[in-house]
Order: structure tokens, then sequence, then C-alpha cells
């Protein structure tokens, strides 16, 4: 394999907040990565070779492997990278938990106040494709009521912003303490969000001094080295690469999965995305690897979490 199979390459577009999480995720590890710039909308034709369909952003890929969702990427970059470590503290477990409280009801809930609060001033299909993704399939609806129960959103994502606030009072430059560690930027991701796409946000953030001053340290953490790569090189290093993923399945899977079995995995909500279809290469609590071939990029294993996402045997 070449030297090229071992880098880290982030498929994402600037203005994607959970890629902007992944960019503060590497530099807190201060990796070097290669930068693929992908279509804010679908169709994304040099990003469906290698996920089989996923279009969520961002996406990475290292060699023939590619990792869907924050989850896996930031698990993955943790156990290649693991020092400086994404859990500092003892908490590794507790903070997975609350991850998945921040990669949801709470980045869900800022998705509504930024898209409640631009109401008509949406493009039409940024609105559509926006709206299915994270409302669900009576999306225009959703939008509307967004707009109608600002106040009452704002009074929601304020709370848990409060509760931030008091945690940073004692001074600690990050979440967890002197060290920064994956929850900054899993929290980050979903502030930077309401501060540069709401009107609002900035005003209402300003309340919260010891939160704002944590804003400044996560920001100083940059995004690590990135230099840019073409899409149609990236898909090249799948090609001429091999997948380093372990083949089993962990006992006491509750869907009675098996290597080779042939399934599908989409994200756990009705948004009308594409599943993804492969044979199963690995399985245990946290992870599915399925494995797929395509012309352009040969054969690769694609890895999503199981939290969140759904899997049909």
């Amino acid at each position: 394999m070449s030297d090229a199979s071992s880098e880290i390459i982030l498929h994402n577009y600037p203005q994607s907040p959970v890629a902007e999480k992944v960019r503060v995720a590497l530099g807190i590890k201060a990796l070097a990565w290669r930068n693929v710039e992908i279509p804010r909308l679908p169709p994304k034709p040099m990003l469906v070779p290698l996920t089989g369909g996923y279009r969520r952003t961002p996406v990475m890929q290292i060699g023939a492997d590619v990792y869907c969702d924050s989850q896996c990427i930031i698990r993955e970059l943790e156990r290649r990278y693991s020092s400086p470590s994404f859990m500092p503290t003892a908490d590794a477990g507790l903070l997975w938990c609350l991850s998945r409280w921040t990669d949801g009801a709470l980045f869900d809930l800022g998705v509504k106040v930024v898209l409640g609060a631009a109401g008509d001033a949406l493009p039409q299909d940024f609105a559509e494709d926006r709206g299915r993704l994270y409302l669900g399939e009576d999306w225009a609806e959703g939008l509307k009521q967004a707009n109608a129960e600002l106040p009452h959103l704002v009074s929601q994502l304020r709370a848990p912003l409060s509760w931030l606030d008091s945690n940073l009072s004692d001074g600690r430059a990050f979440l967890t303490g002197a060290k920064a560690a994956a929850i900054d930027a899993q929290v980050y991701h979903l502030v930077w969000f309401v501060r540069g796409r709401w009107d609002g946000g900035p005003s209402m953030l300003s309340e919260f001094e010891h939160l704002v001053r944590w804003e400044d340290s996560v920001r100083a953490l940059g995004h690590g080295t990135s230099t840019d790569l073409a899409p149609e090189d990236a898909l090249a290093i799948a090609q001429s690469s091999e997948s380093v993923a372990e083949s089993g399945v962990v006992g006491n899977d509750p869907q009675g999965l098996t290597v080779g079995a042939r399934v599908s995995v989409s994200p756990d909500v009705k948004s009308g995305e594409q599943v993804v279809e492969g044979k199963v290469r690995r399985a245990d609590a946290e992870t599915i690897v399925i494995e797929r071939t395509a012309d352009e990029v040969g054969t690769v294993c694609v890895h999503f979490p199981r939290s969140g996402y759904r899997i049909d045997v």
C-alpha cells in the first residue's frame, strides 16, 4: 500500500457544523489531514462511490476505510492517535453518553432555531433538504412551527447553555478541566453554528461570559494542518488501498449479525435518505463495518455507529 493509504482525508465543506466538530477534533490532536470539499446539497457524485449512498457531512477516509458519522470518526482518530486523548478524564463512558445528547437533541434544537429564524429567506432546495433531514417527512410544517415558536425554542436552548456556563465558572479552560476533550468539540459545533448562522446568536450568547471564554479556548486549538486534495485523487487512493478493518462479530449481537451477511444501514430517522448496502465485515456494540465494491473505488469498508443507525438484514 502507498503512503497515501494512511493519510486522513476529510470529505466536508466549510459551512458544515458537524464538519466543524471534526475539524476541532483534528485540532485537539494537532493532526495533518487532506481536505476534500464536497457539495452542500446532493447529488454528491464523488462521495457516493466511497460511501455507497450515505450523503451526510463529514465523511473521513483513510485508505480503503470510510468512516460515516462523527461518532465513528472521533472513535477511530482516538484509536489511531491516542495522545493527546479525547478522553483526558476517567469518564469516557459518561462522556460518550453525554455526546448522544449534544449530537442529538441539543443539536436538533439549534437547527430548529436557525432554520426557524431564517423562515422564508431559506433557498427552497436547501430548506427542503435540511428540513427533511432534521424535521422528517412533514418538514414544511415543521419549519413553519419552528418559526412560530422561535421564542420558546430559544428558551429551550438558553437553559443548557446556562448550565454549561455555570460549569465553566471555576475558570477551567475546557469542559472537563485543563485539557480539551471530545466533548468540547461536540458542544462547540452547536455554539459555532448558532453564533454564525442565526442573527440573534451573538447577542444571546453574549450573556454567558464563561462560555464565550471557553469558545475562545476551543477556537485557539485550530484545525490541525490541512492540505487540499482533489476528489478524484481520494477515489484513486481508495482504489489502490486495502481495508485494515478486522473481521468478526462480537457475541450476543441482538440482531444476530454474522460475518458476510448482507445488510442495509441508514440513519434511524424518516429522512428519505438512501440506505447503504453491503456485507458485514465486523460488528460490536458501538460499530458496524460493511464491505462493498464499486468500480470507482474497488472494495472498501464503510464504518457506521450502531447508536442512531438502523441495520436491516
